[in-house]
């Protein structure tokens, strides 16, 4: 893929859209009592938010969906470990991404969340035009592939196995 088909986004602009993503949390009113964080590409987004607002509560919901650059499974899926979500009923939880891509994967996450009697809303750096799923709170949209910098570079070598 060639640069111009993508979206690069440098620690710098990282550190301002988190906080651009903070700010209008705060000024929407919410005040999440826990940020999840939707693992793996929202892990590095949620903490940061989640210290941006303050909130130590902290979650993450493992949720597999893209398995290469344009590929997916068919459906997105819960991975484990769980997350105990039996404290969230009556709870305000900020779901945090990296990307609203399709939007399945936060589609999903937000009505789990719903399900469990929870007031959730999503925070994303990117939204794509074509996502079915609009997050409340999002930094920039797109619609090239994004590169950030937390997955910018492979595993290290013998990290993981290899493909027969």
């Amino acid at each position: 893929m060639s640069d111009e088909q993508r979206e690069v986004l440098t620690w710098s602009d990282f550190a301002a859209g988190v906080r651009r993503l903070a700010e209008q949390v705060v000024a929407d009113g919410f005040r999440p009592d826990v940020v999840v964080a939707v693992a793996r590409g929202g892990l590095v987004p949620g903490g940061a938010v989640a210290y941006a607002l303050g909130t130590k509560g902290v979650g993450t919901m493992n949720v597999e969906f893209y398995t290469d650059i344009g590929r997916t499974l068919r459906d997105p899926r819960v991975l484990p470990p769980l997350m105990d979500t039996a404290e969230l009923p009556g709870s305000r939880v900020l779901v945090v991404d990296d990307v609203a891509d399709s939007g399945r994967t936060l589609e999903l996450v937000m009505r789990m969340l719903a399900e469990q009697g929870a007031d959730a809303r999503a925070a994303v750096l990117y939204t794509k035009p074509r996502s079915v799923y609009r997050p409340e709170y999002s930094w920039r949209e797109t619609d090239r592939w994004i590169t950030f910098p937390w997955s910018a570079d492979p595993p290290v070598p013998g990290a993981v196995d290899s493909p027969a």
